[in-house]
């Protein structure tokens, strides 16, 4: 069962959620939508759900009647997981508190996760102590960990509250979800960056033989436009760059935590590449002036666009091939 306050992403953590569930475990989740209250919230999940093909459990019935059909359904449909997305309320709310403690008894749940903003500061344990009073949570999801919010609020609701959070928010995609580790968000919050979180991200979406082998290219210096196109399109599937660019160790002194990258300036990059013949991405020296030009109207650039991505590329094997050499000297 997931509960949660309103605005706090709650629906969209559902679907996250299942999404993890289906890839970590490659089992089959089913999203019972039990938010009848918010406008739009049954549809929204619906949408989550048919991007994700995970099947989403609706009735126009009360929540204790929908929660019970959709776990009947379940079973007749031998779905593992069952991820019950209840409307989000406020502790005062006496009725809507109420109903969940219905759909507690009724359903008996293995676990009530209370979805919070991760940015909300010390008044997060106020809000978790007061569902826990009246749910006795099994756990918590903080969301909205991909800004600048350090979170540290996380030590504070283990500390005071000794409810575990399970998941972090660390990204609007329906990949942002990602296991809760003490230690790495000790290090975020030491601005120590989250090296290991890099790490499994890299593990998750990047081909680990055809990194080798364009690693191999780059010390020998064959390192050409294919193969920079082929590491962008496995780059775009980390998520936004400047999420990563904040794990790294001192991100917040180097400024990075505050880096904004166009994701347009990188389809461009590849509209531009993928507009060349593989002869000419192995070959760019031959590139000339109608070359150029051709590749431009093809990829709806300008040549000035093409001159500048095969500078900066030049400039960047020439960089790959002193360090490889012993060669590179530092500005200091």
């Amino acid at each position: 069962m997931l509960v949660g306050l309103q605005g706090s992403g709650k629906t969209t953590t559902a679907g996250k959620l299942a999404n993890y569930l289906r890839k970590k475990y490659n089992k089959k989740p089913l999203l019972v939508a039990a938010d009848i209250y918010r406008p739009a919230a049954i549809e929204q999940l619906k949408t989550i759900g048919k991007e994700l093909n995970v099947p989403v459990f609706s009735e126009e019935k009360k929540v204790l009647e929908i929660v019970s059909d959709g776990i009947n359904y379940a079973k007749e449909n031998s779905n593992d997981y069952i991820i019950i997305d209840t409307a989000g309320r406020l502790q005062i709310d006496e009725e809507l508190m109420q109903e969940l403690k219905d759909i507690d008894s009724t359903v008996n749940p293995h676990e009530k996760i209370l979805v919070i903003d991760g940015s909300m500061g010390q008044d997060a344990i106020n809000v978790i102590t007061g569902f826990n009073d009246s749910l006795n949570l099994t756990g918590c999801i903080l969301t909205k960990l991909d800004g600048n919010t350090k979170g540290g609020v996380a030590l504070s609701v283990r500390h005071l509250t000794h409810i575990p959070i399970k998941f972090v928010g660390n990204s609007e995609k329906m990949d942002g979800l990602s296991e809760f580790y003490p230690e790495r968000m000790a290090d975020r919050i030491l601005d120590m960056g989250d090296i290991l979180e890099i790490v499994s991200k890299v593990e998750d979406v990047i081909d680990e033989d055809v990194a080798k082998k364009q690693a191999i290219k780059m010390k020998k210096g064959t390192f050409d436009l294919d193969d920079f196109l082929q590491t962008l399109k496995q780059i775009k599937k980390l998520g936004p760059l400047e999420n990563i660019l904040k794990m790294l160790p001192q991100a917040r002194k180097m400024g990075l935590n505050n880096v904004s990258i166009d994701p347009k300036e990188l389809a461009h990059i590849e509209a531009i590449i993928s507009s060349m013949t593989l002869k000419e991405r192995k070959n760019p020296e031959i590139l000339k002036a109608n070359r150029k030009q051709r590749i431009a109207k093809g990829s709806g650039r300008s040549v000035e666009e093409v001159n500048r991505l095969l500078k900066q590329f030049e400039t960047m094997k020439d960089m790959m091939k002193r360090i490889n050499n012993g060669n590179l000297k530092m500005p200091f």
